[in-house]
């Protein structure tokens, strides 16, 4: 990456700069690659954060499902993340994971799972685990909120034959002839998952994440503190594909004594350790055995660092000057957090990372941990709280005497309640990622670049007034 036609003299975050286009031999997005090259398997550069709020067991296969990479949080107790991670591993690649509920679940029950879209349905099923049929949830819209849905089931069932699904624009065209845009997927009488028109389209696009036996992968995190070698066995055995050491502060001796504790293992999956925002943490880091570096220290939207303590980084400059550092180590980083538009993604990805980490962003996505809830105005969000906050510290050391939780909770930071919307018309995180990775595709077509290796290398980047970051977004009304 080189800067055009100036040098900066200060720090710069992603709305300081833009892409400057270059002649380009690529003539369509199709035609790129995004795959990371880290060690993870991702084929594109998108990490979910590991906060309680964004990362949960489904939507970590979903996005592992179309290449990208989940991170569960350390949060969890060791053995709610064992069983998460073999969720996972357990879940369908071809198809989608079903929403399974019973015939005696009311609609309002169902509205708390999945909102009232197309492409999403519910799977019902008798306490034997008998299949009774599918409602589309869209039928969710127009029925009273006390009706079960076993009551809603009308007319013959409909579901796809596994056995006659060729591949990904079979099940498409199967879709299509049927006249259906969603349904359950059954061998020999069994749901084995879920698809739907979307769903099939995407599988022609994407390729998932897969580890050597052909299930999907998936990341976890743990903190620094106790017994850490003991806590990486555990995750390693119950099948984690990459091991995320995390803390506020990763440029500190408890971290690089983690990271030595757990490379000396010789687990044999990355190990991925921040958050840091200079070459000289990378390289500390790097030289104790990380082979990923996760960079960003508050710019994340639920993240209250820098107004409590003036501790940061603005995030450009901070993945430029550590992926650098990274880079000459043959080691890789992730930029964690600051991103609010596609254009941020791919300007981090210039800047030289190997992925981008997102959180609030996926909060508010169906497949999220938590209940959707509807405000009075009836939009459907869901609540998203920073990782120091009060709530998550709470819920960090809950087993805690009451004198030492109240130590603790005293001096949390962050936000511990915010309501996420759902995007009506992107309510998936898979919603979001075909918006995503189709402006990163972009990007790189107008930087002439095939892979994001060469996307850093050719990438040409100006700096901005305020104004002219305000020029480049739509218009919110008509003229």
């Amino acid at each position: 990456m080189r800067y055009y036609e100036t040098t900066p003299t200060h720090d710069l975050t992603y709305s300081d700069v833009f892409l400057v286009p270059s002649r380009s031999g690529v003539t369509s997005r199709l035609d790129v690659s995004l795959d990371t090259g880290d060690g993870t398997g991702a084929s594109i550069p998108i990490v979910s954060a590991n906060m309680n709020s964004v990362t949960g067991p489904r939507l970590a296969a979903t996005l592992a499902r179309r290449g990208g990479l989940g991170v569960l949080p350390q949060d969890m107790h060791l053995q709610d993340l064992d069983a998460a991670i073999r969720w996972v591993k357990d879940q369908p690649v071809v198809f989608d994971t079903p929403y399974a509920m019973a015939p005696s679940d009311t609609v309002e029950q169902a509205l708390t799972r999945l909102p009232a879209v197309e492409g999403q349905g519910i799977v019902l099923h008798e306490a034997n685990g008998g299949f009774v049929g599918c409602l589309p949830a869209q039928r969710l819209a127009t029925a009273p909120r006390d009706a079960l849905l076993g009551d809603l089931l009308h007319g013959p069932l409909t579901s796809l034959d596994a056995d006659d699904i060729d591949g990904p624009r079979a099940a498409f065209d199967l879709l299509v002839a049927a006249d259906l845009d969603f349904a359950p997927v059954l061998h020999q009488g069994h749901v084995v998952g879920t698809l739907s028109r979307k769903g099939a389209l995407r599988s022609t696009l994407y390729r998932p994440a897969l580890d050597r036996d052909g299930r999907l992968v998936v990341a976890a995190a743990v903190g620094i503190n106790g017994d850490v070698a003991s806590k990486a066995k555990a995750l390693v055995s119950a099948g984690v594909d990459v091991l995320v050491l995390d803390t506020a502060h990763g440029h500190q001796e408890g971290m690089l004594r983690a990271i030595s504790t757990v490379a000396s293992l010789g687990l044999g999956i990355p190990i991925v350790a921040g958050n840091v925002v200079t070459a000289d943490a990378v390289r500390h880091l790097v030289h104790a055995g990380a082979t990923i570096v996760k960079v960003g220290v508050g710019p994340g939207a639920m993240c209250t660092t820098r107004m409590m303590t003036a501790v940061g980084r603005p995030q450009f400059s901070a993945v430029l000057e550590t992926a650098d550092a990274a880079r000459a180590l043959g080691a890789h980083v992730w930029a964690d957090g600051g991103v609010r538009y596609p254009r941020d993604v791919a300007l981090a990805l210039a800047a030289g990372a190997a992925s981008v980490m997102i959180g609030s962003w996926f909060a508010g996505t169906i497949e999220a941990p938590g209940e959707l809830v509807s405000d009075p105005a009836g939009a459907v969000y869901k609540e998203s709280w920073g990782m120091a906050s009060t709530k998550a510290v709470r819920s960090r050391f809950e087993r805690l005497d009451p004198y030492e939780l109240a130590r603790k909770t005293l001096f949390a930071e962050g936000i511990s309640s915010s309501k996420i919307h759902l995007d009506p018309l992107r309510p998936s995180v898979e919603d979001l990622l075909d918006m995503i990775t189709s402006g990163v595709r972009s990007s790189l077509t107008y930087a002439g670049a095939r892979s994001l290796a060469e996307f850093s290398d050719r990438a040409l980047v100006g700096i901005q007034s305020a104004a002219g970051y305000e020029e480049g977004k739509p218009l919110p009304v008509s003229w």
